[in-house]
């Protein structure tokens, strides 16, 4: 039977939510919530659902009717309004998938966590970079050895730009920016992906800085980040990000390069190509040589196709009662990523100092999975 879902929050990221449900045989959108009105009604009547105003009247006007609930509020640093109304869709017993970051400030993450944890509620997360078919291949030829043990990761991750892109500070959220506000918008996803591959990252390095445009124009934001991870199971990785400041080269806006000791892969673009090349080959007379590389092209060119993607597996859990601690892109999951940030912003205002990230909550797990 469908799960009937609702969306809260209707600006852009809440109408390609609603759509994924819409669309999604899993699924049966019957609510859109707003405390905005007229984006509420406005997204009710194309959807065909019934509109809110307030999580509570959602929540109560529906009942039990209502499984499972999209939280798509934006707020200063992308993810400042997550808190509150997550947090009250989990009071009245809920389902949860709150977009990125779980939370701007990283005691609010803590505490939503611990809340969905402490009273064994679903709360997942939209890290949705490696819910696509490539990522599912690479990981696939991980699982089987074929990759070997992690030599090191390469993630990139931004905007492409230059100085003649840079729109200054003179819009009207700008008046929130601040130093991390790019740490915490943009490296989450990456920070996902890397441990995805890669398992937890135990030590993180920063060095943040800001080109000569921004500080020009007083902008306070640390756009350009390179950080340096070890991981818990072996190997080390390099994130970097930037906003638009400079063009990517190799990979464009998005590319994860894994080395292992067996081979390498690299995802371009997301969801767009996916290159193995496989490590050392013995050829008929025992000779090593180097195969030249495999490509695999999606053809897909929309960043967008993640989307549905994630949000089907979210369904897929909920529907097939998997575990809520092992539900995948968990808010535990979530909160991992913006304890790799935090440990980014206390590196940086450290001088570049090594640290480990705190310590996530611990998983208690439940006997099918472990006998």
């Amino acid at each position: 039977m469908a799960i009937k879902t609702a969306v809260i929050g209707m600006g852009g990221i809440g109408y390609t939510h609603a759509r994924a449900y819409a669309n999604d045989p899993l699924a049966k959108l019957i609510a859109v919530c707003d405390i905005n009105k007229e984006k509420a009604d406005k997204a009710a009547e194309e959807f065909g659902v019934r509109a809110f105003y307030s999580v509570k009247e959602l929540c109560e006007g529906l009942g039990d009717e209502l499984e499972a609930v999209s939280v798509c509020t934006s707020g200063y640093e992308n993810g400042s309004f997550h808190y509150e109304p997550a947090m009250e869709c989990l009071t009245y017993g809920k389902k949860v998938l709150c977009e990125k970051p779980l939370c701007a400030d990283i005691q609010d993450a803590r505490d939503l966590v611990n809340y969905a944890l402490k009273n064994r509620l679903y709360l997942g997360c939209n890290l949705n970079h490696y819910f696509t078919d490539i990522a599912a291949k690479a990981k696939g030829w991980m699982d089987a050895g074929e990759i070997g043990e992690t030599v090191y990761c390469l993630h990139k991750v931004g905007f492409d730009g230059s100085d003649y892109g840079y729109g200054g500070v003179g819009d009207l959220k700008s008046r929130w920016l601040k130093p991390y506000s790019h740490c915490k918008a943009f490296l989450t996803h990456p920070f996902s992906v890397m441990r995805y591959f890669c398992g937890d990252i135990v030590q993180v390095q920063a060095f943040l800085d800001r080109p000569g445009v921004r500080k020009t124009a007083g902008d306070p934001m640390l756009s350009i980040n390179s950080v340096n991870c070890k991981f818990e199971k072996g190997g080390v990785g390099v994130l970097i990000s930037q906003r638009g400041d400079a063009r990517f080269g190799l990979g464009g806006w998005w590319s994860y390069e894994h080395a292992g000791t067996k081979g390498t892969f690299c995802i371009e673009n997301c969801v767009e190509q996916l290159t193995y090349w496989r490590g050392h080959q013995k050829d008929e007379e025992g000779k090593l040589y180097l195969p030249k590389p495999e490509v695999i092209n999606t053809g897909i060119t929309s960043f967008d196709a993640t989307f549905p993607a994630r949000i089907h597996a979210w369904l897929e859990d909920l529907t097939n009662n998997v575990h809520y601690e092992f539900i995948r892109s968990s808010g535990r999951d979530a909160l991992a990523t913006l304890e790799y940030i935090e440990a980014v912003i206390q590196s940086y205002e450290n001088g570049g100092a090594t640290v480990r990230p705190h310590p996530l909550p611990a998983i208690h797990g439940t006997p099918e999975y472990i006998h």
